[in-house]
This record gives structure tokens, C-alpha cells and sequence, in this order.
């Protein structure tokens, strides 16, 4: 009887394994997330001011959220190389850095995030600006990247678009009053 009852819990746990194996090989990990703002100013305006990652502090959600991170700068920002750094007690801000990976002037910054903590990831990121008319200019920010199995399942619950989404909303409204002031 109780060789029966093992055997039935052993089989149970192998098959829950298995799930689990199966559900990480079928969930997708990729993940995109992009949103967009037209300001009123001039393209080369724009692109001259977001090209610079120090400009981040000053209208992305995350170093409001904690006016104790520490930063950190290493190379000649708006420039490839240029890291940006930040360290944070907050789990919402974590550990982490930031590094332009290349500009295509006057048209797209892309970028590389490298987060420690909370958890470790990559992700590839970029800003892009596009001619409305001669005094207005349309930001698309995004990022993209990929959770490795078996992490992917995190994907199940939990919606990226929509919890980075609100963090780039906020900081594109950030963005548009600070450059339209």
C-alpha cells in the first residue's frame, strides 16, 4: 500500500516536471514593448537633447522613483560607449546600466540595458525620432529582448507591454513638458 502511494506521488512529480518542461518550450519569451509622443519642437532639437542618456534623470520615471539612487557615467555621452550606471535599494529601480550602442544622427539611439538587480537581463532598447512637420517631432521609445528558459513562464503572468508601458508613458509626458517648457 504505502509502495503504491510513492510510486503515485513519484509519477505525479515526473509528470509536473514534465508540464512544466513542456510549457517552457512552448511559451514565447520574447517580449517588445514600445509607446510614442509627438513634441512640439523641431526634430534636431529633440534628437540632440535624447541622444544625451544623462537627459534620462531628468524626465525617466525610474530615477524620480528613488532621490537616492546613485549614478554613475563612464565615456562622452551621446556618444557609442557612453555608459550610464545607477544603483538603487528600491526593487522598482534595482541595479543596473545603460550603454548607447550606436546613434544614427538625427534619426535613432539605440541602446543596451544591462540590469543586476533585481533580477539579471539584457535588453535591447532605442529611441527614434521622426519629422511631423517642421516644429514637431514624434519619440518612439521602446525595447525588446528575450527571457530564457525556463524564466519565459514568468511570461504567463506577467504582462511586460503593460507594466513597462506605463513606465514610458510616464516618462514620454515627462519628456513632452520638459522639451516643451
Amino acid at each position: 500500500m504505502i509502495k503504491k502511494i510513492l510510486l503515485t506521488v513519484v509519477a505525479l512529480i515526473v509528470l509536473l516536471v514534465a508540464a512544466v518542461v513542456i510549457l517552457a518550450f512552448t511559451v514565447s519569451g520574447d517580449y517588445k514593448v514600445e509607446r510614442e509622443v509627438t513634441i512640439n519642437k523641431p526634430k534636431a532639437e529633440v534628437f540632440s537633447y535624447l541622444k544625451n542618456l544623462k537627459n534620462q534623470n531628468d524626465w525617466g520615471p525610474w530615477a524620480k522613483k528613488d532621490p537616492a539612487i546613485k549614478l554613475e557615467y563612464r565615456g562622452t555621452d551621446g556618444t557609442p560607449g557612453f555608459v550610464s550606471s545607477w544603483k538603487s535599494e528600491m526593487p522598482d529601480v534595482g541595479e543596473g546600466e545603460q550603454e548607447i550602442k550606436k546613434v544614427s544622427e538625427g534619426e535613432r539611439v539605440e541602446t543596451q540595458l544591462r540590469f543586476k538587480k533585481p533580477f539579471e537581463s539584457t535588453s535591447d532598447a532605442y529611441m527614434i525620432t521622426e519629422p511631423v512637420s517642421e516644429s514637431q517631432t514624434k519619440v518612439k521609445w521602446g525595447f525588446t529582448g528575450a527571457m530564457p528558459k525556463p524564466m519565459n513562464l514568468m511570461m504567463l503572468f506577467f504582462d511586460m507591454d503593460k507594466e513597462v508601458g506605463k513606465d514610458f508613458d510616464e516618462g514620454l509626458s515627462n519628456l513632452k513638458k520638459k522639451l516643451e517648457s
